[in-house]
């Protein structure tokens, strides 16, 4: 979903990018809060700053995977129900938010004047609805693991449409073509119903499974184990709290963090190949209902990664796997280095010792 330049008029273009710098500046805010953790030992952000760039570049990866929802449609994760459920709300649109900065610059995919609608549209809409629904969820059902992918699944299936009403509506505001807004919102809403569905899949599947190994490091599952109940005096009261085995955590955390690299890779460097070749929802919307009769090149085009492969390779194989390697190794650098930056930024504001320096020298 994806939205190139020229689809938006540049008014609305503008207000969209100043919606998402505000939406980054609260995330910003919003995240030292999750990435501080909540663990006695404090060791809780230590393991979320590094979830927190690889949910970034698994995201990038999987999106390179294309998968058929309808005859010559296909459909991609957009991934704020994911990141929102793994990492947090606000973290999760800092993450999606630096997976469309990437796929812009270096990609060429999504317009550079229109990365304040794909902002808005791809990790605000997404992870609010998402996260919303999820905490609904959570909140009537059982607190079990069956229940947080559940909800993991229908909160992923609502975002994407959600999603495709916000793009309907920016069209109706700034649409550069004259197109009729019900056929443009049917024909958005109708093959986005479809990608959910994918979406849903992809996210319960990968929130399930991290859950199976590690629940502790999925925020949306924060508090899943219900207290032990002792019986005194013939009444149910909370048993004691345990310490939490804080070094074990610590320790165990990275073979995740290797395994998640590692199928990051696997999937943009490989697995990308076989994805679907057919446009998706929005292209396939933009050419039948003729959307992108003004539609820009690419301010990048000319990358040496544009169109996800290597400029001068002209093996179509090898030349997607080193782009697609190459966007997983860029997104997870960056997007941990910006999480690692707020973290420490949290450790610092909330460290005694540092206060009472700066009090002492005060």
């Amino acid at each position: 979903m994806h939205v190139p330049d020229g689809f938006i008029n540049a008014p609305v273009s503008a207000a969209t990018g100043v919606i998402a710098a505000g939406a980054i500046a609260v995330s910003l805010r919003g995240a030292r809060r999750e990435l501080g953790g909540t663990s006695r030992s404090g060791s809780g952000g230590e393991r979320t700053a590094p979830l927190a760039g690889l949910v970034a570049a698994f995201i990038f990866a999987v999106q390179m995977l294309n998968f058929p929802v309808a005859a010559g449609t296909s459909g991609h994760l957009l991934g704020g129900a994911l990141a929102a459920i793994l990492v947090g709300p606000y973290t999760g649109v800092l993450c999606v938010s630096v997976v469309l900065l990437m796929q812009g610059v270096l990609f060429a995919d999504g317009g550079l004047t229109a990365l304040g609608v794909n902002i808005t549209d791809m990790a605000i809409v997404t992870t609010i609805v998402a996260y919303l629904t999820f905490r609904g969820l959570v909140k009537v059902l059982p607190r079990t693991r069956r229940s947080i992918t559940a909800a993991s699944f229908v909160a992923a299936l609502l975002s994407v449409p959600a999603a495709a009403v916000a793009f309907t509506f920016l069209y109706a505001l700034g649409g550069t073509t004259d197109v009729s807004i019900g056929k443009v919102a049917t024909a958005m809403v109708g093959v986005h119903v479809l990608i959910g569905i994918g979406e849903a899949v992809i996210t319960a599947l990968t929130v399930g499974a991290v859950i199976a190994v590690r629940p502790d490091l999925v925020y949306g599952a924060r508090g899943l184990t219900q207290k032990l109940k002792l019986r005194v005096g013939g009444e149910l009261v909370d048993a004691p709290a345990a310490e939490e085995p804080a070094p074990v955590a610590a320790r165990s955390h990275r073979k995740v963090w290797i395994a998640g690299l590692v199928a990051s890779l696997v999937l943009a460097g490989f697995v990308s190949f076989y994805a679907s070749a057919d446009p998706d929802g929005l292209e396939k919307v933009a050419q039948d209902k003729g959307i992108d009769k003004k539609a820009e090149e690419h301010a990048a085009s000319d990358s040496p990664l544009a169109d996800y492969g290597v400029k001068d390779i002209t093996d179509t194989r090898l030349s997607g796997g080193l782009a697609g390697v190459i966007g997983v190794g860029v997104t997870v650098v960056a997007g941990s280095a910006v999480f690692w930056a707020l973290r420490r930024r949290r450790t610092t504001d909330t460290d005694p010792a540092s206060t009472a320096s700066v009090s002492e020298n005060a």
